[in-house]
């Protein structure tokens, strides 16, 4: 009985450890199970646990249910600590990933550890795949996004105790492909980089290309573009506050521009580095495109050497240098479009010693303008400077005022067409400019030179007909010499130019003789009728003339049709200096005349209607001959002769008229008395000339005919 008890017994016992070893056996069978369907749940506190005491931490949500793919996730979240080390505060981050998948994959070899179920140490490479991916630091100064990134880490997983677990970071490696930088209006886009971190390299990131494609500035594209450089976090110990990007290289308004090295310094938060330019068409610079192929604005290629200093949105240039190759030409052309005026720049230095500091200002986080100061340069051996310039966005205006000192480009201009020559001499002045949509207005500009300039005006042959050129000839040429001028310029931003001019002197020079103009000075316009662009017009003008006074009020000048009409009045004009330019070498006066020529012009061409000319006082003409001449002639001559050899006039009249062709008509009355002769009694005589005075002029002829005319008009009074 007590035997079939005890068989009884150790049957149920049998019964009960099989039904616990069962049980056993059925949890590790379905402890796989649960890990798997309950990891969304419990993860983040795994992840909690496994990363405690650590600078980062990391927080996923929307987390699925694992597969042999991995995990998907519908955000992670990473924030981490960056400590400081000297040269830079700390700083935290936010890394935000969306849409993701985690996979992993075991890089153990086979070792009894691995066998268990949880080995006491295994590496494990984790694949980060997600649509997008965001890092802004605490101060959201900037914002870097990335799409698709692949973000791969290697890593160091121990069991220290029960099932906690130690995970140390090995490596870690994120292609950056076509990502954004914002910072502010600024925007960085098609930004491409390599990064690759290890513990072996004390998390230091190795020498790899970073590249920019575009940059954009309140959403308007910058000139800039295609940036490249190498870069390495490791520093050099000498300067461990330093950053090194080195053989930089840009894309700057279409033409390359590159630099050794720029040097950020994390500490003083500055970038210094030394832009090089070679061979840039002069023609892509701003302001210097445009005019097409065949007119084109400038020609030629600058290079330059510009180091820059930028620190808490200030940029400092120093001693920055351009240099432009011969044949380097600003043009100017006609509105024929033909050139009429080119400036050389080649052969040496345009720029030398260019300083400038210029700060961009921010309001509201947004780019809001920039003021430049401290411009000065080396210009063609000059000095130039500028005021502070402002330029707002909002206002799309700035001002500013150039100073000129000994600046050697009066010899670099060239001429061009009916006009050669050249300038020599440096010039001075002021320049207030205002700059504003895309054009320039001038205000008050002051430009003076101690130096001259001789330019030949020869007009195109033309070809004789029945309307003479100037002087009877086919080439009208004429060589005018100038110094000392001195210009006030203005200009509207419709184009219309005002010039107040003045000059020490113009001496114009021609076959038939010269012509010196004294301090001449007037106001040119030129653009100003908006109905006729081809109108010039000149006004004010006056200049000493043979120690007398030259003046026009006004004249308009269609520079297309080469038309015009104007007077020329003559004020306290010597008669002798008259006399003298006509050839004369007989007649003898004193006095000064004044009067009004009305002319006409047309081409080459012009025309003299009801001009006059008169005697301001009464003076005294003498009209000397020799006794062998007085001998030879008539009774009738030796009587003029007599009445002109010491003739007191009270009064002198004259007029003129001529034709296009030269033909003219010259008229003068004569009232005085000759003391000597006939007891001083009254004398009148009238005059007329008529001949081409085109060609009298050429040929400085006329003297003869006055002389003729003279001798006729007393022969014919003394027969009445």
């Amino acid at each position: 009985m007590d035997k079939e008890v005890a068989v009884g017994r150790r049957k149920r016992c049998s019964v009960k450890w099989l039904r616990r070893i069962g049980f056993a056996i059925l949890l590790l069978a379905l402890l796989p199970a649960a890990v798997w369907l309950f990891l969304p749940w419990y993860a983040q506190s795994l992840i909690d646990r496994a990363l405690a005491g650590k600078p980062f931490r990391i927080e996923v949500s929307g987390m699925g249910l694992p597969d042999f793919s991995g995990v998907k996730f519908r955000s992670m979240r990473v924030l981490f600590v960056t400590p400081p080390d000297g040269c830079s505060d700390a700083a935290t981050y936010t890394l935000l990933l969306t849409d993701g998948l985690l996979s992993w994959h075991f890089e153990n070899p086979e070792t009894p550890a691995t066998r268990t179920f949880l080995p006491q140490a295994l590496n494990a490479a984790i694949i980060l795949k997600a649509d997008s991916l965001n890092l802004k630091p605490e101060s959201e100064e900037f914002v870097f996004g990335d799409r698709k990134p692949k973000i791969a880490v290697s890593m160091a997983i121990s069991r220290m105790d029960g099932i906690n677990l130690s995970i140390k970071p090995l490596s870690a490696t994120c292609t950056i492909d076509q990502a954004t930088v914002t910072s502010g209006n600024l925007r960085l886009e098609g930004v491409n980089f390599n990064a690759r971190l290890s513990a072996a390299e004390k998390w230091q990131q190795p020498r790899d290309t970073v590249r920019v494609a575009k940059l954009f500035r309140d959403g308007k594209p910058m000139p800039v573009n295609n940036f490249k450089a190498l870069f390495g976090s490791k520093r050099d110990p000498v300067n461990p506050c330093t950053l090194m990007f080195t053989d930089c290289s840009a894309d700057l308004f279409g033409w390359k521009a590159t630099t050794e090295q720029i040097a950020f310094d994390l500490k003083e938060k500055s970038s210094r580095f030394t832009l090089s330019m070679v061979d840039i068409p002069l023609a892509k610079l701003p302001g210097f495109g445009g005019g097409g192929l065949k007119t084109p604005f400038a020609v030629g290629r600058v290079s330059g050497v510009i180091p820059i200093e930028f620190r808490d949105s200030i940029l400092i240039v120093r001693n920055a240098e351009i240099f432009a190759e011969k044949g380097t030409n600003l043009l100017f052309y006609t509105r024929e479009r033909k050139p009429y005026i080119s400036f050389n720049m080649g052969g040496g230095d345009v720029l030398k010693n260019l300083d400038a500091r210029i700060v961009f200002n921010s309001q509201n986080e947004n780019f809001s303008g920039l003021a430049v100061s401290s411009l000065s340069a080396t210009l063609f051996g000059g000095k130039v400077t500028s005021t502070p310039v402002s330029f707002k966005p909002s206002a799309n205006t700035a001002r500013l005022t150039l100073k000129f000192d000994k600046v050697n480009a009066l010899d670099r201009v060239r001429l061009h067409g009916d006009f050669r020559g050249s300038l020599k001499g440096q010039i001075y002045g002021t320049l207030p400019l205002t700059i504003a949509n895309g054009g320039f207005s001038i205000r008050n500009a002051q430009v003076k030179s101690f130096g001259s300039g001789r330019i030949t005006f020869a007009p195109s042959a033309i070809q004789k007909s029945a309307e003479k050129p100037f002087f009877g000839r086919e080439r009208a040429d004429a060589d005018y010499t100038f110094s000392e001028p001195e210009l006030l310029i203005n200009r509207s931003f419709n184009g219309a130019t005002a010039i107040d001019f003045s000059l020490k002197n113009v001496l114009r020079q021609t076959d038939g003789g010269e012509l010196l103009l004294l301090s001449p000075k007037g106001k040119l316009m030129l653009l100003h009728n908006r109905k006729n662009l081809d109108i010039a017009s000149l006004s004010d003008f006056s200049a000493g003339l043979f120690g007398g006074r030259v003046a026009v009020e006004h004249i308009d000048y269609d520079m297309a049709k080469k038309r015009g009409e104007t007077t020329l009045q003559l004020n306290n004009i010597p008669l002798q200096k008259l006399l003298d330019l006509q050839g004369t070498s007989k007649l003898y006066a004193t006095g000064n005349v004044m009067g009004n020529i009305p002319i006409k012009m047309s081409g080459e061409l012009f025309e003299i209607t009801n001009g006059g000319v008169n005697a301001e006082q009464s003076g005294q003409i003498i009209y000397a001959t020799t006794p062998e001449e007085r001998a030879a002639a008539n009774q009738g001559l030796r009587v003029t002769y007599e009445a002109l050899s010491n003739f007191l006039y009270a009064e002198l009249l004259s007029s003129i008229n001529m034709a296009p062709d030269g033909n003219s008509v010259i008229t003068i009355r004569l009232k005085g008395s000759n003391p000597e002769f006939q007891g001083g009694r009254p004398v009148e005589l009238n005059l007329k000339v008529e001949q081409n005075l085109l060609d009298l002029m050429h040929s400085l002829s006329i003297a003869s005919n006055i002389e003729q005319s003279i001798s006729e008009k007393a022969l014919h009074r003394q027969k009445k």
